[in-house]
Parts: C-alpha cells; structure tokens; sequence
C-alpha cells in the first residue's frame, strides 16, 4: 500500500451543522407537543417562517427527522409528521419498561437523603401540575422525575440507553398524561417511597408495573380511538 494512500481515500469528516440540529431539535419539540399532529402535511416555507430561518436547515432537519422516524418523506406530496403505529409504540414502551425497572433498582441501592428530596420535589411539581391541568408542565415533571431516577443510580451506559428512546416516550405518553396522570403520580409516590427504604427489589417492581400500565393504557386509548 502507498504512502498516505488511506487519507487520500478517506471520506471527509463533515463539520457541525449547530442551525440543522437546533431545527431539528426544535421540531422533534413540536411534534412531541402536539402543535405539529400526527399525520400533518409539513410545509418547508412555513416552517422557515416559523423558526425564523431559510428553507435549507429546514430541508436537512426534515430528512434526519426522517430518518429517525418523526417524519415521513412522501415522493411528489413531501414531508409529513409520522403516524406511530400501536405496535412501534409498544414495542418502544416495552424496552423502556425494562430499561426503567433496572433504573429504579440501581436508583434504590445508591440514593442518598438529598436524592429523595429532590425526588419530592419532582413529585409535588406533577400534582401541582395535574390540579392545574397544565399538560406541558405535567409531561416535563414526569419526564424529569424519571431521568433524575436514572441519574442517582450512576449508570452512565443505561442513561444513555434511556435517553434514546426518552424523546419518543414523551410524544406516545404527551396525548394521554391529563387522563394517566391521577394514578400514574400515586404510582411515582410509592416508588419514591420504595427508593427511599432502600429496597430495589420493590423499587424496580413498582416500576415496571407502572411503565407497563402506561404502555397498556396508551395502546387501549388508541384503540378506542381507530375503532371510533
């Protein structure tokens, strides 16, 4: 082999694109929240006008969406928001129950006073929230009473597994956490407490139960719904 043969066959090394992955991030975002719905035509110029940016970082953001599975690429009609189907959003729902379970018995085996504080506070922010029927804080407080779990048990590998499929937790739970919400918080309140003993075994039970009742109760609800 020659000299320098491999750099010169060697692909370039594409730099950063900040805009593409900030519009990107802004209309996973959207979709997550419902102002982008499932099925929606997505218009590259209007979308431009609405973040404030050309057509062009608009156009890359749409096809990583694309390939991430947010957005549909539909020859000579463009772009539209996914439809998830029962079985992806079972199938997803399924790994995070077993991601999550492991979480909460490593979260029980490590957690230390000011932990399960913080914990409380996570808890007392979703029923604040529930009361008021703020569904954007309600998903944030769940989301954040999870991730924070997953954080006091220091498993930097399950973290990350758990953040891959997080984003696509929020946009099945989003549609459903007003109604969920009333038990699924008595269920987050009894796993802090099973956290707080120190008890994994406990802890990930409680936890897979209440992640498997939230795949159970998100696929019944869609079920209702196509039937309708």
């Amino acid at each position: 082999m020659r000299e320098g043969s491999t750099a010169s066959s060697a692909r370039r090394v594409a730099r950063p694109a900040p805009l593409r992955q900030a519009v990107s991030d802004a209309l996973a975002e959207l979709i997550i929240s419902g102002a982008l719905e499932p099925g929606q035509h997505l218009v590259e110029s209007e979308l431009a006008q609405q973040l404030g940016v050309s057509r062009q970082p608009v156009r890359e953001a749409l096809q990583r969406l694309h390939t991430d599975g947010w957005v549909d690429l539909r020859p000579a009609l463009g772009a539209f928001v996914h439809i998830p189907t029962q079985d992806e959003a079972a199938q997803l729902l399924g790994v995070r129950t077993i991601l999550e379970t492991y979480s909460a018995q490593l979260a029980a085996q490590h957690a230390k006073p000011e932990h399960i504080e913080r914990l409380w506070e996570f808890q007392q922010e979703g029923v604040d929230a529930l009361a008021e029927g703020a569904t954007d804080r309600l998903v944030a407080a769940n989301t954040a009473l999870h991730t924070y779990i997953t954080s006091v048990g220091g498993n930097e590998v399950l973290a990350e597994l758990i953040a891959q499929v997080s984003r696509k937790v929020r946009w099945y739970y989003t549609p459903i956490a007003n109604s969920r919400s009333k038990s699924s918080w008595n269920e987050h309140a009894r796993l802090i407490e099973a956290i707080a003993k120190g008890n994994p075994e406990q802890a990930g039970e409680i936890m897979r139960k209440h992640t498997d009742r939230t795949r159970t109760y998100r696929g019944a609800v869609a079920a209702e719904v196509a039937s309708a």
